[in-house]
């Protein structure tokens, strides 16, 4: 009865009213994509204009880029920066994941909000709390002289910035997962164990590969907000350990090079969208965020 008549029902609505529908759609949606010309199309718009225009018409600016041993060696290291701490991020958020999927739903509660506590304090107050804790004579320095390694500060190095960027971003690597492997049927786990399959093969065969739209979400999320990072590589870094960010500050703060500052961006604005081309190639992370089905 109701499979036959919903498609009359369907056909019987005016098209005004269908179009009258769609229009209010479109107005629900326009603040939204107001907000996204003004503040992402045309500051990027602005960008790449600058890139191609400063101080003179053509692609001078990406022709300096690539030809400056030193910009390509800080492009070098903002690339490792980010791998590194995208990976090592990875490694300390899976287990973690892992973790709130199997603990009851008191303590699950308590992990959740151990994740979220760094997205309720400033990010300058952690940042000088890092300073306080990787400075000389810093408890971390202590530590190291404890443990006969030396008296070691690490405020101005490359570890003492992935350190920082790795709590930072360490929330965005674990709700992917967890996302994902939420979503895993024990069952299929179960089931694995029962016929034998030893607890590394259960991980290898069923439960990585299962988790793995997380994986990906994650990771290239973390990769992507790492290769822009400002802030806590200018507090706990050093000149001798910039990267890209504090490059195009300077720049622009600086030497006022709006040209060569664009033409940096609009490097780093394509190697993100070659990353997430080749990640939409061989995966789907919306599926671990909840934005699509996996085919």
């Amino acid at each position: 009865m109701t499979a036959t008549t919903s498609p009359v029902r369907a056909a019987a609505i005016p098209p005004a009213r269908e179009r009258a529908r769609r229009h209010r759609g479109l107005l629900l949606l326009a603040p939204a994509l107001v907000m996204l010309f003004v503040f992402f199309a045309y500051p990027v718009a602005a960008i790449v204009w600058r890139a191609f225009s400063e101080p003179q018409l053509g692609v001078e600016n990406l022709r300096e880029v690539f030809a400056d041993p030193v910009t390509l060696r800080v492009l070098t290291r903002t690339l490792i920066t980010a791998f590194g701490v995208a990976t090592l991020t990875l490694l300390l958020a899976y287990p973690y994941a892992h973790l709130m999927t199997v603990v009851s739903p008191r303590w699950r509660a308590v992990l959740m909000a151990l994740v979220l506590l760094p997205f309720w304090t400033s990010l300058m107050a952690r940042n000088f709390a890092w300073i306080v804790l990787l400075q000389e004579g810093g408890p971390l320095s202590k530590l190291t002289g404890l443990l006969g390694l030396g008296d070691k500060a690490l405020l101005g190095t490359a570890v003492g910035v992935a350190v920082g960027m790795v709590q930072v971003l360490l929330p965005y690597m674990v709700l992917p997962l967890y996302s994902a492997m939420s979503g895993i049927d024990r069952r299929l786990l179960s089931a694995a164990v029962s016929l034998g399959a030893p607890p590394r093969t259960v991980f290898g065969r069923i439960y990585l590969p299962l988790s793995m739209p997380g994986v990906v979400a994650g990771y290239t999320l973390v990769f992507v907000l790492a290769l822009g990072f400002y802030i806590t590589p200018r507090l706990l870094g050093s000149p001798q350990q910039s990267l890209i960010a504090q490059v195009i500050g300077t720049k622009v703060e600086k030497l006022l090079d709006f040209g060569g500052a664009g033409a940096l961006s609009l490097v780093l604005l394509a190697l993100t969208g070659l990353l997430l081309l080749a990640v939409s190639r061989v995966a789907r992370p919306a599926a671990a965020l909840g934005l699509g089905e996996e085919d």
